[in-house]
């Protein structure tokens, strides 16, 4: 039987101070859906590794496929600082939810708005918008995760298409996706983006089974044998690995935002339990050392919610570097797993249950720190970024 979810967001600088009143209502509507759509079925799937597919209609009602795109295409029109917040706010509810929409977003409806013609936007993205159809990005593939620029999935010119051939793999959504965003090398070796539509033959999505992490989202393979692909669905407007760079670093700002909300949600149901569970004649929470883990949890959840609300700022303001996003997305990462593991270890054997969520956040959270870049590679960014010197290669 489902627990009511009575949820409360730590607010511990009165960070809401910097938000808009449009941001909190925002908040409260996407908060409200969580409560009502996600909570009471999110630990049924999680159990059956199994994505919920209802949730997508509501997911588009509540403006979470691309909120930052225009009106005219169907999105939201709106700012990053609410784009994060939306993405805190489902993956509170669960990783795996928050994936979904983030590929559907970032990776799909961005690229086609930010490279795609008029002809590809008008076709695409207001159905992208609502949910009528579902996107994933193919960028990793069995033997290039870290370095894409080593992909071998390539396309060749027949005349009047293109003939497509490869493998991605570890591809969020793609066992019932419609098209695929399919970045791919040319005869010249360049790297190019192909809007790639279910149905074309010799174009398959295996799915991927027996995760242990991120069960509630739908992950598979995406196979290209000899795929004819229109030369109208190329995307005309960017070539090299800044067209899927450009992609990820708008998914690791919505993570940046979304991991904390993860751990947002293991601090609140750690609070709770510490005042309720009683032990040696008092509640735990009134024990040192359980003291020592909430304050931790609070400082850390404090820092990163002043860091994504600044890279909020200048986001809007377009000055966010790459940089600044993987510093983000990792730290919220980081934050949000140390809270994990602590707060399951102040509910004791419950906190391996699915009666909490705490063991499901911490699951899909060792998903979150490898995807959209590894947890070392963004450190290395920030490295090459302060020295100026490159530790990749």
């Amino acid at each position: 039987m489902s627990k009511k979810d009575i949820y409360e967001s730590p607010d511990y600088y009165l960070a809401d101070e910097l938000l808009s009143e449009e941001h909190k209502l925002i908040r409260a509507s996407v908060r409200d859906w969580v409560k009502k759509e996600v909570s009471p079925i999110i630990e049924d799937y999680a159990q059956r590794a199994e994505f919920p597919k209802h949730l997508i209609k509501g997911l588009g009602e509540i403006g979470a496929f691309g909120p930052t795109i225009p009106v005219e295409y169907g999105g939201a029109g709106l700012d990053y600082m609410a784009y994060g917040i939306i993405m805190q706010e489902i993956e509170r509810g669960d990783s795996g939810i928050r994936s979904t929409a983030s590929v559907q977003g970032s990776l799909v409806m961005y690229p086609i708005y930010a490279y795609g013609s008029e002809e590809q936007k008008q076709k695409y993205l207001p159905k992208l918008a609502t949910g009528e159809l579902m996107g994933c990005f193919g960028l990793t593939e069995p033997d290039q995760g870290s370095d894409p620029g080593g992909m071998t999935t390539n396309f060749k010119d027949a005349g009047d298409h293109y003939v497509l051939n490869g493998a991605k793999m570890w591809i969020s959504n793609s066992p019932f996706a419609d098209i695929a965003i399919v970045w791919a090398k040319n005869e010249a070796g360049k790297i190019h983006g192909l809007i790639v539509e279910r149905g074309m033959e010799g174009f398959t999505t295996p799915e991927t089974h027996n995760k242990w992490s991120l069960r509630a989202s739908s992950t598979g393979e995406l196979v290209f044998d000899n795929v004819k692909i229109p030369k109208e669905n190329l995307l005309p407007n960017v070539s090299g690995l800044k067209g899927p760079l450009g992609c990820l670093n708008q998914a690791r700002y919505g993570i940046a935002w979304g991991a904390l909300g993860a751990a947002m949600d293991c601090y609140d149901t750690a609070l709770r339990y510490s005042k309720e569970r009683k032990q040696f004649g008092k509640a735990i929470g009134g024990f040192q050392l359980q003291q020592k883990k909430l304050a931790e949890m609070i400082t850390e959840i404090t820092k990163g919610q002043l860091l994504v609300w600044r890279l909020g700022t200048l986001k809007n303001e377009n000055r966010a570097t790459p940089a600044q996003i993987s510093m983000s997305k990792r730290n919220s990462v980081e934050t949000a797993l140390n809270i994990a593991r602590d707060a399951r270890q102040m509910l004791g054997g419950m906190g391996i249950t699915g009666e909490y969520p705490i063991m499901r956040h911490m699951m899909n959270l060792e998903s979150v720190v490898t995807y959209e870049g590894t947890h070392d590679i963004h450190l290395l960014i920030t490295g090459m970024d302060v020295t100026g010197l490159e530790a990749f290669k």
